[in-house]
């Protein structure tokens, strides 16, 4: 009773085509696919942004660098 038998997915099927057509499913499975596509181009995208943001900043040569100790010692 839990299970659905051929005779229930075909049923299933035949709605499925009555409503959306023939020409539809594909349609809509193309556009799918592009937006899944598209999803995963964004994800790469904030991954190279991610990679860069973590770099190390760069100092210029006339900067000095305070360690915590000397500017715990100047206050």
């Amino acid at each position: 009773m839990g299970s659905f038998s051929i005779w229930h997915w075909l049923i299933v099927l035949v709605i499925v085509l009555l409503v959306f057509g023939r020409g539809k499913i594909p349609e809509l499975m193309g556009d799918m696919a592009k937006g899944i596509k598209s999803f995963k181009k964004g994800m790469a995208d904030d991954d190279e942004e991610t990679v860069d943001a973590s770099r190390t900043v760069e100092h210029r040569a006339d900067e000095t660098v305070t360690t915590a100790k000397e500017k715990a010692s100047k206050s």
